[in-house]
């Protein structure tokens, strides 16, 4: 490779008695006689210089791994000049590592043209190489092992790493090229000292590219992560491993690794801890390990934490011992110290004991443990597939509350099915579960799992629930499933939803879709392997046209691939309208206060406005019933309270609209306003000092060149006055970004002030309305008995009348006249005189009904019935108004009815019957 920007042209001789001239490459030495046409008589490359002796008559022999070469040089200065070169370009090769070869003269001495020409010396300036010179060192051991640099690693790495500062160097950014190829990359990171990882994982390397790699791994002073994951690398049984030896006794030789070491993983490793005592007597000692991790290991968990528990209670983070096992022999025996350490345990954030069966005195003894713990919050706790059934579900209901510790959850795979009913209600009380995962416990069916699915729901719905995520993944649910999904349009806690392998086909799909148009609070939802068609994606799609919140949803390919194949146009146009509303929804985004009034009013008007819209109207029917009783305390209340419900409509826009007016032209926006212009002056301060110190420094490295271009028109130094940031960038960012984060914030602070407000108050009317309720259907009941019990002695009197024939067949009559004119409306309202309120556990409508017979007495029965207002407000009698019209009514002065004869009734307000 000849590089003619550091070529140094310098006369050699290769006979005693002539002298010509030679050229002097970057990494290459080639040896041509100037004559035309050129030849190149001999060339190597500088690494396969093995020995470099210097003789007199500045004579020089170089020794490399093919030949010999005697070169003459004119001068020493030459000499020098040829040995620093040689020095400088090895220098660059090997990155001035510790591997670096020098070439002094015989005698030791550094000359000062050495000295001048060395790339540390002072009067050399030595800018920083991308990615520490890789692709220098890259393209040298290619030219010296003769293959062809290949421009594309080097514009990768010197581009898109650098630009990036990416220090993990992934050999599957290359995995097209050929082995040996594969293997001068991999050389080359041996003295490199930009990157500290080296990475590849499901490729297939060859055997030419592990040689390498334990090269680099031995030469490398800056590597410091290596990852190798299914690459074709032999299998060993590592049981009784040397190495694992070697490290334990490393790790327990000295002071050092318990002061330094925090990072220690040697998972998927089967066999590796056995019989290994010393990495117990390590752990067992105080270190600051954060990170532990054992899983696949094969070694017994709980004689582990014995050694847990005096050396990593202090500093220990993260403690994954998954898919390993415990030794149920002498688990009674270690469990002391099992909980000890998981209740003395300062900093623990994670903890994975997955995919191994527990006892159920262990997770007993884990519960315990964590619940007495006060040091750790936030806690990540894995306990996955650990085969807990029906004994495990039992102490989750009991200890799970207690342990307030745990912010995330995972018991996916146990077994708990039927027990989910009672393991449900155990994280409704548990003050600070926020990610919860459930899959692949729901093998039941039938009335069970809508009982299952329905507790879920009540979990999701509560008020005072903190969940933020929910995983149900793999969990089989099909289409009873949907009512679940159904909840989500409602559900305003939870942030994250994973619902993949559930089976819900497009009616899950339409149901999701559904949810997605009125709920604001997710933020990712996981959906796949549920059979989804094209019209399924469709519905989904729609939905997000008016969803502005939802901002993560893989793509679900399993249900693509599927639909794709028997409707591939729509399935794509579906998927371009989701993939797009996504992007949308993650950029800045105003939500609609109008929308979110709206969405407000639809879901109050299907909830709680319905259950006081029904207990208005009953209320309204009792305050008319009791009117003409006269005006007491409990009318006047009830008045009030029916007031209120119905200015309680009109309470969440309200709000709305003043939060809104309020924040037009509020301190935020004032102060943002006054801020652009604090931000433009201070820029333009900064600005100066940044250009002066530029244009200062240009002085101080080229002087003549500066003193010239101040000649010029405009001077160099006046650069500073002509540059500026414009006020409107500033402006722009601050009034139109800023602003509308801010703003966004804001406006889901004051949504949700404003629902508590309403729903608080919303909530007091209605129990209001509920006890006013009760106290006027008691106030009824007393005035109903009141005037039959006068009624019935005002008859008692007069029962000493002796009835003649006649006017008993007149009675009789009467009564069949009545019942033939009544029967038909009595019957008509059949359904609705008996109305009982399911919701409220009572009679809600009916007036209580007395009926008292005797030889001559006619009793009325009245029942008030559901109307709306209009009607109600026409319905003026009262109960003390039928009872005079009873007593005005004597069957004994009419054959026959007349219309006088009759209570005034509403239409379809009021029925009544005589009765004898």
């Amino acid at each position: 490779i000849f590089n003619p920007s550091t070529q140094e042209k310098q006369v050699y001789n290769t006979s005693e008695t002539r002298l010509s001239d030679r050229v002097l490459a970057t990494w290459r030495l080639y040896l041509m006689v100037p004559k035309i046409p050129t030849k190149v008589e001999q060339t190597f490359n500088f690494l396969e210089i093995r020995a470099l002796n210097t003789h007199l008559d500045n004579q020089v022999v170089i020794e490399t791994d093919k030949s010999t070469y005697s070169l003459k040089l004119q001068s020493n200065d030459h000499l020098d000049q040829l040995i620093s070169h040689i020095n400088f370009a090895l220098s660059r090769i090997f990155n001035n590592s510790i591997y670096t070869p020098s070439i002094f003269h015989a005698d030791g001495d550094v000359t000062d043209g050495n000295l001048k020409f060395s790339p540390s010396s002072e009067s050399s300036v030595e800018t920083q190489r991308a990615c520490g010179g890789f692709s220098e060192t890259y393209a040298a051991l290619c030219d010296y092992n003769g293959i062809t640099c290949k421009e594309e690693v080097q514009w990768d790495v010197d581009t898109i790493y650098h630009s990036q500062d990416n220090r993990e160097f992934n050999l599957l950014d290359f995995s097209h090229l050929e082995s040996g190829d594969l293997a001068v990359i991999v050389a080359a990171m041996a003295y490199n000292s930009w990157f500290t990882k080296l990475y590849c994982k499901d490729f297939r390397i060859s055997s030419e590219v592990v040689e390498q790699i334990l090269h680099t791994v031995s030469k490398s002073s800056s590597l410091e992560e290596l990852t190798l994951e299914n690459v074709g690398l032999k299998a060993l049984s590592l049981s009784f491993f040397p190495g694992v030896t070697s490290l334990s006794q490393a790790l327990c030789s000295s002071d050092d690794y318990s002061n330094s070491l925090l990072h220690l993983d040697l998972s998927k490793n089967p066999g590796i801890l056995s019989g290994e005592d010393n990495l117990y007597l390590f752990l067992a000692q105080p270190n600051c390990l954060v990170h532990l991790d054992l899983s696949g290991t094969d070694c017994t968990v709980d004689s582990l934490f014995g050694a847990l528990l005096r050396g990593c209670c202090a500093d220990l983070s993260y403690l994954n011992l998954s898919k390993n096992s415990f030794s149920h022999r002498k688990v009674r025996e270690t469990l002391p110290s099992f909980r000890q350490f998981f209740s003395s345990a300062f900093s623990l954030t994670h903890i994975s004991l997955a995919s191994m069966k527990m006892p159920p005195d262990v997770l007993r003894a884990l519960f315990l443990g964590l619940s007495s713990n006060p040091h750790i919050t936030d806690l990540h706790l894995d306990i996955s597939g650990c085969e807990l059934r029906s004994a495990g579900a039992g102490i989750i209901q009991d200890l799970f509350p207690r342990v307030s510790c745990i912010s995330t959850l995972d018991i996916s795979d146990n077994g708990l099915d039927a027990d989910l009913l009672c393991v449900i209600p155990a994280f409704s009380r548990h003050p600070s579960l926020k990610h919860l995962l459930l899959g692949k416990n729901f093998n039941i069916k039938g009335r069970v799992l809508d009982e299952v699915l329905q507790k879920l729901v009540h979990l999701v719905q509560e008020e005072e629930c903190v969940l933020q995520s929910l995983s149900l993944a793999d969990s089989r649910l099909r289409s009873r499933g949907t009512v679940l999904v159904n909840a989500l349009g409602s559900n305003a806690c939870l942030k994250k939803v994973d619902l993949s392998g559930n089976g819900l086909d497009d009616t899950g799909a339409r149901m999701l879709s559904k949810a997605l148009q009125i709920n604001t609070t997710l933020r990712s939802v996981t959906w796949d392997r549920n059979n989804t068609s094209a019209t399924g994606f469709q519905d989904v799609a729609r939905a997000l046209e008016h969803n502005f919140t939802l901002q993560y949803m893989p793509i679900p390919l399993s249900d693509v691939t599927q639909a794709y194949r028997s409707a591939p146009e729509r399935t794509e146009q579906a998927l371009t309208k989701i993939q797009r509303a996504l992007l949308r929804n993650n950029q800045t985004q105003r939500f609609s206060q109008k929308q979110a009034l709206r969405l407000h009013q639809g879901l109050v008007t299907s909830t709680a406005e319905q259950v006081m819209e029904r207990l208005c109207v009953r209320v309204q029917q009792q305050v008319c019933v009791l009117r003409g009783t006269g005006e007491g305390e409990e009318l006047q209340a009830a008045r009030q309270v029916l007031k209120e419900a119905r200015n309680s409509r009109a309470l969440y826009p309200s709000l709305c609209e003043l939060a809104h007016v309020l924040s037009v032209d509020g301190p935020v926006r004032q102060r943002l306003d006054s801020l652009a212009g604090e931000l433009a002056k201070a820029a333009d301060k900064e600005l100066q000092v940044i250009v002066d110190s530029m244009v200062s420094l240009c002085r101080e490295l080229c002087p003549l060149s500066c003193a010239a271009a101040e000649c010029l028109s405009p001077p160099l130094s006046s650069i500073s006055e002509r540059v500026s940031i414009p006020r409107s960038s500033i402006r722009t960012a601050l009034m139109e970004r800023a602003a509308q984060d801010i703003n966004r914030a804001l406006e889901e602070v004051k949504l949700s002030v404003v629902s508590y407000l309403t729903n608080s108050i919303v909530d007091q009317i209605l129990q209001e309305l509920y006890a006013t309720h009760k106290t006027l259907v008691l106030q009824m009941n007393f005035s109903l008995h009141s005037s039959v019990h006068s009624e019935h002695v005002h008859k008692h009197r007069s029962s000493s009348r002796i009835c003649s024939s006649s006017q008993l067949r007149q009675v009789s009559q009467m009564r069949r006249l009545e019942d033939g004119g009544t029967a038909r409306r009595t019957h008509r309202h059949a359904d609705i005189l008996d109305v009982v309120e399911d919701d409220f556990g009572i009679s809600i409508v009916s007036v209580l009904r007395e009926s008292l017979t005797t030889d001559s007495l006619v009793v009325f029965r009245v029942s008030v019935i559901s109307c709306n207002s209009a009607v109600l407000s026409s319905a003026q009698f009262s109960v003390t108004s039928i009872v005079s019209a009873h007593r005005t009514q004597s069957p004994l002065k009419n054959a026959a009815p007349g219309p006088d004869a009759f209570v005034p009734c509403p239409t379809d307000s009021v029925s009544h019957t005589h009765v004898m």
